[in-house]
């Protein structure tokens, strides 16, 4: 008899401490092994590196890592900040930007998001209420081929 695996989805809200992205990849390890998802680990790891990154250097409010089951054999990994503004990019709707010189210290994230996951979006949220207002960034990792990053959607 198949049984269905329930949804799940966990939140680890952060303080603005530069140890805290760190924080956050080593419970997403323990997330993913929890759950059985060991070989989705490295991408997963790497698009929730990047995203907390962004959040950290380039925000001045809290964030948050949100973990949640997608499809069976995907993970959606996103972060939460109170900044509305939507980096440079990150959009479906954006030109591509070209690949960064590959001796450049900054400027990879995007193209690595994009490389990585299997699809990518944000959600921008209006201040309603008790909520907070900011953006979600978010991509989801799965097992088997990765697409085209230029043709993701």
């Amino acid at each position: 008899m198949a049984t269905v695996s329930p949804s799940w989805n966990y939140t680890l809200h952060l303080p603005r401490d530069p140890r805290a992205p760190g924080i956050a990849r080593g419970a997403l390890r323990l997330i993913l092994a929890a759950h059985e998802l060991p070989e989705l680990t490295p991408a997963a790891e790497l698009v929730a590196a990047e995203l907390l990154a962004n959040s950290h250097c380039h925000t001045k409010g809290a964030y948050a890592l949100r973990v949640l089951s997608a499809d069976p054999g995907r993970v959606r990994v996103a972060v939460w900040d109170t900044d509305p503004r939507v980096p440079p990019g990150f959009t479906r709707e954006a030109a591509p930007e070209p690949p960064p010189d590959p001796d450049a210290e900054h400027g990879r994230g995007l193209h690595l998001v994009r490389a990585y996951a299997h699809t990518w979006g944000v959600s921008v949220l209006r201040e309603l209420g008790a909520s907070r207002g900011g953006k979600l960034l978010w991509a989801e990792c799965g097992s088997g081929a990765l697409p085209c990053p230029a043709n993701s959607r």
